[in-house]
């Protein structure tokens, strides 16, 4: 017999069904097509911000600063259809794509592990939070936490501090300067622990850095940044 969710949920798939957010094809968020055409960040890549460095060594940019997280990865370019796919996730209210991305996300630490103990999503403001009615980031690392047999550490992380989104930032220096102090972490959750901390895009990897400093002042014993995509920039 079928409980009553999952009745609802194949009575709406019946009559509205998964269309892939790249193509239109009708089947699932992402078809096959369009999985292969995904935007991926390949090496070589600076081993500590993850952005494309010709050398496969420190970036100039890390070299000159002394950063709170280990590490950020993404998987893919914040580009073509990955793009489309979180712009539905975070703006059109399509939060049954999340399990698809997580999947993206769970394939990429199959390959590529990151130490982890747990994980953490980046937190929304709350006035934000209210406006949107979910944490897209919450929603990725829930899911993603199902894959990979990991914790999720909820309410561990709290924004303090309400900027404009850090993609309508002018520049670099703008996005480091709206994130310092934005996040503090108010208890021992953390402590001892390695954490894999969880956004959907890296612009600058302030955020990130903004984050990961509050949660070593917890304690913890590391913390690397994983995003679905990543913003390449001059």
């Amino acid at each position: 017999m079928l409980r009553s969710g999952k009745f609802i949920e194949l009575a709406v798939g019946s009559f509205f069904p998964c269309r892939c957010v790249g193509c239109g094809k009708v089947g699932g968020f992402l078809c096959p097509e369009c999985l292969g055409k995904l935007p991926r960040l390949l090496p070589p890549l600076c081993p500590n911000c993850g952005r494309p460095q010709a050398s496969g060594i420190v970036c100039p940019v890390c070299r000159q600063r002394q950063a709170k997280i280990d590490g950020i990865r993404s998987p893919f370019r914040f580009d073509e259809v990955i793009r489309k796919a979180i712009y539905e996730l975070k703006y059109r209210n399509l939060k049954a794509i999340s399990p698809c991305l997580a999947e993206l996300l769970a394939d990429y630490l199959r390959s590529n592990p990151l130490p982890g103990d747990a994980l953490v999503c980046v937190p929304l403001h709350p006035r934000r939070l209210r406006e949107r009615g979910y944490n897209q980031s919450s929603l990725l690392a829930r899911e993603l936490g199902k894959r990979i047999d990991l914790p999720v550490i909820e309410a561990c992380l709290i924004r303090v501090k309400q900027v404009q989104p850090q993609v309508r930032a002018v520049d670099v220096k703008e996005r480091w300067r709206n994130v310092v102090d934005a996040f503090v972490c108010p208890d021992e959750k953390v402590s001892g622990k390695q954490i894999i901390l969880i956004d959907d895009v890296c612009t600058s990897g302030a955020t990130l850095e903004s984050c990961a400093a509050a949660l070593k002042s917890k304690d913890a014993v590391s913390v690397w940044g994983l995003t679905l995509a990543r913003e390449i920039y001059n």
